[in-house]
C-alpha cells in the first residue's frame, strides 16, 4: 500500500524533507491566520483593535487546549499501533477521539461566552479596547467546533500519508482568510467582528475537507464505528498532556505579557508586544511543522522497533533544525524594521517599541527549535510525561520566572528579555533529558 511505502523509505534528508516540508508551509500558513487578522486590523482599524486581537488569545487558547491535546496525544497512540498492524483498533480510537473533540467543542465554546467580559473587565481596559476583544471573540467562538475539527484533521492528515493535503488545505484556506478580510473590513467596512469571521471560515475548510477524507474507508485513517476505551482517552490524554500545557500557558503567558506591558507602557506596548508574538510565532511554525512532519515517522519505527531508522531520524532531525535556527535568526535580525513597518507606521510610539523588542526576542530563535523538537519527540515515543515537563518548564516555569523578575530589574527591557533567558534555562533542561533517555528509546 502507499501508506506503507512512505513509512518504509530510506531515512535520507530527501526523504524526511519529503515528509516535513509540506507540514510546515502548512503550520507557517496557519500563522498566518492571526497575522493576517492583525495586518489588516492594525491597518484598517487601528493599533487598539491590534491590542484587542492579542488580549482574546489567551481564551481562545484555553478553548482551543484540551483539542489539541487529544489530537497531538492521539495521534501517536494510533500510529503506534499502525505500527503494530493493529489497524481496525486505530481506526475505532480515531473516530472515538474525533466525537470527544465535538464534545468538549461544545463545553467549551459556552464556556468562552460565560466567562469572556468577566475576564475583560478585570483587565481595566478603556471602553474603545474593551469593545473590540468583547466583539472579536463574540463571533470567533461561533466557529469553536470547525477550528477543533480543523487541528485535529490537520495532524491526522500528515499521519495518514496526507501531508501535501493538509498543506493545500492551510494554504486555501489561508488565501480564504486574506481575500474575506479585504473585502470584509477593507470594501465593506465591517469592524473587528469581520476579522473573526474571515479566520474562523479559513479554518473550516480543513475541517470540511478532513470529514470527506475521513470518511473514506481506502484511506489509512479512516471513520468507523467508534470504540469507547477509557484507558485509551486517558493514554491520549496524558500523551498529549504536554502540547495542552503548551497551549495553556500560551495563553496564561500572552495575559502575563500583556498585564506586564499595560503596567510599564500601556495599550500600546499591549500592541508592540503583539507585533513582536507575530514575528516569534512565525518562526517557530516552522520548528513546529517539521515536528509535525516527522513525528509520525517516529512513532511508526518506534512501533515497528526499527532502532536504526530511529537514529537517523532523530540525528537528521537536529541537523536540520540547526540549519533552519541560523536561518531564522539572521533573517529576524536583517528584517526587523521591514516586518515591524508592515503592522505600523515609523511614526507610531508602537514601531520603535516593537523593533527594539524584536532584535533582542530574536536571540531565542537559535534554541527554540530543539526545543519544540524535543518535546515533540517524546511524545511521539509515547512518553507523554517527559514530554510535558519540557513543555510545562519552557512555556510556563521558566517563562513566568524570567517575567517576575528581569522587568523588575531592567524595566521594559525585561519584558523583552524574558523569552531568549526562558528558551535558554529550557534549552539546558530539555539537553539534560535528551540524552538521559537516549539509550532507553535508542534513537
Amino acid at each position: 500500500m502507499e501508506k506503507e511505502n512512505a513509512y518504509n523509505l530510506p531515512i535520507t534528508f530527501k526523504n524526511i524533507l519529503k515528509f516535513s516540508i509540506p507540514t510546515i508551509i502548512m503550520t507557517v500558513f496557519m500563522s498566518f491566520y492571526t497575522m493576517v487578522d492583525g495586518l489588516f486590523v492594525s491597518n484598517l482599524i487601528g493599533t487598539d483593535a491590534l491590542s484587542a486581537i492579542n488580549l482574546t488569545a489567551p481564551i481562545i487558547s484555553l478553548v482551543t487546549a484540551i483539542s489539541t491535546m487529544l489530537a497531538t496525544g492521539g495521534s501517536a497512540v494510533i500510529m503506534i499501533k499502525m505500527g503494530e498492524q493493529k489497524e481496525k483498533e486505530a481506526n475505532e480510537d480515531f473516530t472515538f477521539f474525533i466525537i470527544v473533540n465535538i464534545i468538549v467543542g461544545i463545553v467549551m465554546s459556552g464556556l468562552g461566552y460565560m466567562t469572556m467580559d468577566k475576564i475583560f473587565n478585570s483587565m481595566s481596559l478603556s471602553t474603545s479596547v474593551f469593545n473590540y476583544c468583547h466583539n472579536y471573540l463574540s463571533y470567533y467562538l461561533l466557529f469553536t467546533i470547525p477550528i477543533l475539527l480543523m487541528n485535529n484533521f490537520t495532524i491526522y492528515m500528515i499521519a495518514s500519508g496526507k501531508s501535501n493535503l493538509s498543506m493545500v488545505c492551510s494554504i486555501a484556506g489561508g488565501i480564504l482568510n486574506i481575500v474575506l478580510d479585504y473585502v470584509f473590513i477593507k470594501v465593506f467596512g465591517f469592524g473587528i467582528e469581520a476579522a473573526a469571521v474571515a479566520t474562523g471560515l479559513g479554518y473550516t475548510v480543513t475541517a470540511v475537507v478532513g470529514v470527506i477524507v475521513f470518511s473514506r474507508r481506502n484511506n489509512m485513517i479512516h471513520f468507523v464505528k467508534p470504540v469507547f476505551r477509557f484507558k485509551t482517552l486517558i493514554h491520549a490524554a496524558v500523551n498529549g498532556s504536554s502540547e495542552m500545557a503548551t497551549t495553556l500557558v500560551t495563553g496564561i503567558v500572552t495575559m502575563l505579557f500583556n498585564w506586564t506591558m499595560l503596567k510599564y507602557v500601556g495599550e500600546n506596548g499591549v500592541a508592540a508586544i503583539t507585533i513582536i508574538m507575530y514575528v516569534l510565532m512565525f518562526a517557530t511554525s516552522i520548528y513546529t511543522g517539521y515536528s509535525y512532519g516527522i513525528s509520525p515517522m517516529i512513532s511508526y519505527n518506534y512501533g515497528a522497533e526499527n532502532k536504526d531508522n530511529l537514529k537517523k531520524l532523530v540525528k537528521k532531525s537536529l541537523t536540520i533544525i540547526a540549519v533552519i535556527a541560523v536561518s531564522a535568526i539572521i533573517l529576524s535580525l536583517a528584517m526587523t524594521e521591514n516586518l515591524v513597518s508592515v503592522f505600523t507606521h515609523p511614526s507610531n510610539p508602537v514601531y520603535d517599541l516593537a523593533v527594539t523588542g524584536n532584535k533582542i526576542c530574536s536571540i531565542a530563535l537559535l534554541i527554540i527549535g530543539f526545543n519544540v523538537f524535543a518535546s515533540s519527540l517524546f511524545t511521539a515515543l509515547s512518553n507523554g510525561l517527559i514530554s510535558a515537563v519540557i513543555a510545562f518548564s519552557r512555556s510556563f516555569v521558566f517563562m513566568v520566572i524570567a517575567m517576575l523578575i528581569l522587568p523588575a530589574l531592567f524595566g521594559v527591557n525585561g519584558i523583552w528579555f524574558a523569552t531568549p533567558v526562558a528558551e535558554a534555562a529550557a534549552f539546558i533542561l530539555s539537553s539534560i533529558l535528551f540524552f538521559k533517555y537516549r539509550k532507553k528509546y535508542q534513537y
